[in-house]
């Protein structure tokens, strides 16, 4: 059986037996290899068989071919036996097959976000490089390296560029130390990563007429601003956030107003889409209707409870059939108005937006997924929502597309080609630490990649790239990203509600 159809059977039979290890002899036989390292990829299946990162039938055969051809080419007298695995039990699996074999090492590519294995091979204590494979597994790469930097993971080395020079590099790492110098991996790769890293740019930024208001008025607005979080079939008062209230609203609700929006007046909006967009693509007609409804109803109720921010469940109510069109492009019709639509039913970040949406006296708040990339200096946020007039509702619109949502290539969703030269500044709110957690950056280019999500706004960060790896074990995914300097006025917010500003970079 060759590796091709040896795959197609691990895809086929995931769901019965998980993956098995295949180990694959890369040198020629009979030369003596100098460094075995054992290339495991973290992922669900060869072709993904449901929505997350990249997309649902995204296959990675091709890319786990490349690498095996590219590593082979680069470094002839190591060998690169191959694993697969999609949790601690496989990881587990190949550590024990692993036991009477020498292995000098691990490179572990997390392809998908979720995937929980690179944790059990660093426990081999052997030299682990962890790669990103970016726009696939770039969640749970962040959280986990996260992780590791905190836990001080000597044996752990990571690597996230978009640039294979800069993986060979760090794979070179593992030929460099003597066997047993495992506590030295992670300073070694690290080295590396820094002296490929590309040096700050000037940072200098076009002018923004921001007017940040007075601190007494933003607190104002944010103690009689309401919440509204659709997470279930819920409903009542919850905790506040922020100082801002929270009121859980069930999803029956808005799939009543969903129901009731006027058919008129959702037509009317799909057809100003329709001039409007740059772009529509595999989105129908009759699926911007559903979304426009959808707008409408979220609209209905934030006036039936006098609420100005709404956060949805987005894919569990579509997938669980308790609502029947994604709320993206309301989510953008809101943000657009200077009200707030946010995603996954994310209350920390709804909070983190109505409070910087005061503050900057209308201005849209931008929440993503980010991906941090060393071979550009950058940080990409990531997510298929985001508003075209990031200025505020009175500011110039920006392009945008109307899209399927990335990850299940359903429903609609929004590209907003986002301003360039400009300076933002990235928030995220704890409620539990009394935290504001704080980075800035000079956005540079809109990458249109085709995984993940569809907005993908490119960022400079200020400051130490480095640093920002720390942060999202205890902070998670999201970031809320504004355009403008806000990093004088949240510290004087944060004194003036007794929290304390954290910087991520």
């Amino acid at each position: 059986m060759n590796r091709r159809q040896f795959l197609a059977g691990c895809a086929a039979g995931v769901g019965a037996t998980g993956f098995l290890n295949f180990p694959t002899r890369l040198c020629a036989a009979g030369a003596a290899a100098k460094v075995r390292i054992r290339v495991v990829y973290s992922l669900h299946a060869p072709v993904q068989p449901g929505p997350d990162w990249p997309n649902q039938g995204y296959d990675f055969n091709p890319f786990m071919d490349n690498t095996r051809t590219m590593l082979e080419k680069a470094f002839p007298n190591y060998e690169f036996p191959v694993s697969l695995a999609n949790g601690p039990e496989q990881a587990k699996a190949i550590l024990a097959a692993d036991a009477s074999t020498e292995v000098d090492g691990y490179l572990v590519f997390q392809l998908n976000c979720w995937n929980r294995v690179v944790q059990t091979i660093a426990t081999s204590g052997k030299p682990v490089l962890y790669a990103d494979f970016q726009y696939g597994g770039s969640g749970g790469f962040l959280t986990y390296t996260a992780a590791f930097l905190r836990e001080q993971a000597a044996n752990v080395g990571f690597v996230a560029s978009s640039k294979p020079k800069d993986l060979l590099a760090a794979v070179r790492c593992f030929g460099a130390l003597k066997r047993g110098e495992a506590a030295e991996f992670a300073a070694a790769t690290a080295r590396v990563r820094i002296e490929h890293t590309p040096k700050p740019s000037r940072l200098n930024c076009k002018q923004d007429s921001l007017n940040p208001r007075p601190i007494d008025e933003c607190v104002e607005r944010m103690k009689t601003s309401r919440i509204l979080a659709v997470r279930d079939q819920n409903s009542g008062p919850a905790d506040s956030l922020f100082t801002i209230p929270v009121e859980q609203v069930a999803f029956a609700e808005l799939n009543e107003a969903w129901k009731d929006a006027d058919p008129d007046e959702a037509s009317a909006i799909a057809d100003r889409w329709e001039r409007t967009a740059a772009r529509i693509e595999g989105v129908s007609r009759e699926t911007l209707v559903q979304s426009a409804a959808m707008y409408l109803a979220q609209k209905a109720v934030l006036q039936r409870h006098g609420a100005n921010a709404i956060t949805i469940n987005c894919l569990g109510g579509f997938y669980g059939g308790h609502i029947h069109a994604y709320p993206c492009l309301g989510f953008h019709e809101l943000l657009n108005e200077g009200l707030i639509g946010a995603c996954e039913c994310d209350i920390r970040s709804t909070a983190t937006m109505v409070a910087m949406t005061a503050l900057t006296r209308g201005r849209p708040g931008y929440i993503s997924d980010p991906v941090i990339d060393t071979a550009k200096r950058q940080i990409i946020y990531a997510h298929c929502v985001a508003s075209n007039r990031a200025f505020g509702p009175d500011g110039k619109s920006n392009p945008f597309q109307i899209l399927t949502h990335s990850e299940d290539r359903q429903g609609a969703s929004v590209r907003s080609i986002l301003p360039v030269g400009y300076m933002t500044t990235t928030l995220e709110v704890a409620q539990d630490r009394q935290e504001i957690l704080l980075h800035q950056g000079k956005a540079v280019a809109n990458d249109p990649d085709d995984r993940a999500c569809r907005t993908k706004l490119a960022v400079e960060p200020v400051g130490d790239l480095e640093k920002l790896f720390t942060m999202w074990d205890r902070w998670g995914w999201h970031r809320v990203t504004y355009y403008g300097d806000l990093k004088p006025s949240v510290y004087a917010l944060a004194d003036a509600i007794g929290w304390r500003v954290v910087e991520e970079a």
